[in-house]
């Protein structure tokens, strides 16, 4: 059995190819971190209605982009050069797919900036705005947890991750019917207020994505698909033996 180093990865002969993987997922994480501070930005800038730090936002999704490209090279390059197997190729293919996630959630963060620089005018309705605020900490929460678990590699976190996103929909359906009775009572708030509901599916989204990085983590290292399991049945299967 090969040996493995703090962070759970298995070790090989190659220091090399060791540095290798490690990099990859240092860098991953970075633009984990990069994205989430993207959001925070994003949803304070649409609360205060500050249009300079919405447009800061959105001239940083150029830089998510090329992390995500350049992760993309190195996995390319681990691919062509060391033939991973097993776990080492489950690990690459699950970065590959993460970072993905990661530039989307980078998209959707910018949306919600570009909303901040539309809506600066916008009377901001309290009680609305406190629904959208407590979805942005339970997305921003998933986000955490999840990238953590990545860190760790915790199978059983990166599950629960999964699992909370039920709880991400229902709230993005509360924030809706709240929208959508601003616009009943005064129609002259409809285009605004349908503004920030594209802010708010944007967040749902977001959920979603944390959730695809969840279930990746998941396959890396457990050797699992559990994608399109019901959330019992995702449990279930994590408790099973893990495949190699």
């Amino acid at each position: 059995m090969p040996r493995q180093d703090k962070a759970g990865l298995a070790k090989h002969t190659s220091r090399q190819f060791d540095a290798e993987l490690e990099h990859v997922r240092e860098r991953v994480l970075a633009m984990g971190g990069l994205v989430e501070q993207q959001i925070t930005d994003a949803v304070q800038a649409l609360i205060a209605g500050d249009s300079a730090q919405g447009e800061a936002v959105i001239s940083k999704d150029a830089r998510v982009n090329r992390m995500q490209v350049d992760i993309d090279e190195d996995c390319t390059r681990i691919l062509a050069l060391r033939a991973p197997q097993a776990g080492d190729l489950r690990l690459v293919l699950a970065i590959t797919k993460t970072v993905t996630d990661l530039e989307r959630i980078g998209d959707e963060a910018e949306k919600i900036g570009r909303m901040a620089t539309q809506l600066a005018s916008f009377d901001r309705p309290r009680s609305m705005f406190h629904h959208f605020e407590m979805l942005s900490k339970h997305v921003c929460g998933m986000l955490r947890d999840v990238l953590n678990a990545f860190a760790r590699l915790d199978s059983k976190a990166a599950l629960q991750v999964t699992l909370a996103d039920d709880e991400v929909d229902q709230e993005y359906e509360t924030t809706l019917r709240q929208g959508i009775t601003f616009m009943m009572e005064d129609p002259r708030t409809i285009r605004d207020v349908f503004n920030t509901l594209w802010a708010v599916k944007a967040l749902e989204r977001i959920g979603d994505h944390a959730t695809n990085i969840g279930e990746n983590v998941v396959y890396f290292v457990e050797g699992k698909d559990v994608r399109h399991l019901a959330p019992e049945e995702r449990e279930q299967e994590l408790a099973e033996p893990r495949r190699r």
